[in-house]
């Protein structure tokens, strides 16, 4: 036997719920030479093996000799992302999910609905509109007030902002610098592995508007001026109008 380091993963991960870091993973490899290196001259692992011990030994001794005394980040993403794809191709019922914790063994989308049948759970409900461009500003602008929010949006978000808290997808994370202490909103951990990322920074850049375009959007609603006659096409109501003086040869003669 070989040592093969996507199938020790694979067997890893399938052992255990909880998400697996890579500084988990390259402890266990750190364990296993320790632990071989702690084991008395002359033990075998192989109960089995003959008197001379010999090809059983060897055998032993070369699995060992296979097993990296250190795995590197990149080794084992690269290794992660060969059994993802081979799962993939070969129609596995397993997928494996890298989130902000670690790597986690999941069940492939296709058969999610059987073990929503299994658990006996109710049907995942989408999120809305309103409660999707709630939690895009609160991840781009984080942290961010609820009055912030909604001089962003235009519109009330205590309802999108009360289903993302319990979500779980957000928490209050401070208090702004603001007259009555306003309360800030952040994104959770729960957040990226709703989304699939690892850290904050992965969020693709926006094209829409930039950091300094929005914060003189809020500025402005904030602190809203009166649209003038001019603005909307009337006439200036602050200049006199002008007068138009009639000859007085044109003027009627009174009979």
């Amino acid at each position: 036997m070989e040592f093969n380091l996507k199938k020790v993963l694979k067997a890893m991960l399938a052992s255990t719920s909880e998400p697996l870091s890579i500084k988990d993973i390259q402890a266990v490899i750190t364990r296993y030479h320790e632990q071989r290196e702690k084991q008395p001259a002359g033990t075998q692992d192989d109960e089995n093996a003959d008197e001379a011990g010999t090809p059983e030994q060897a055998l032993i001794q070369d699995i060992i000799n296979q097993v990296p005394t250190l795995l590197t980040a990149t080794q084992i993403r690269e290794a992660v992302a060969e059994l993802n794809q081979e799962m993939a191709d070969s129609g596995d019922v397993t997928r494996i999910l890298q989130g902000p914790e670690g790597f986690r063994m999941t069940i492939a989308p296709d058969y999610a609905e059987w073990i929503r049948l299994l658990r006996n759970d109710p049907r995942p409900q989408k999120l809305t509109q309103a409660a999707l461009e709630t939690l895009a500003i609160v991840a781009y602008r984080q942290p961010v007030t609820r009055g912030e929010m909604e001089s962003i949006r235009g519109v009330s978000v205590d309802s999108a902002i009360s289903k993302l808290l319990d979500l779980e997808l957000i928490a209050v994370s401070g208090k702004a610098d603001l007259p009555g202490r306003p309360s800030q909103f952040s994104t959770t951990p729960k957040f990226l592995d709703f989304v699939g990322l690892q850290t904050i920074s992965e969020l693709p850049e926006s094209d829409v508007l930039s950091p300094a375009q929005i914060s003189a959007w809020i500025e402005r609603a904030k602190n809203p001026t009166k649209a003038t006659a001019a603005d909307v096409g009337l006439p200036d109501e602050s200049v006199p109008a002008k007068q138009t003086e009639i000859p007085l040869d044109d003027v009627p003669a009174a009979e």
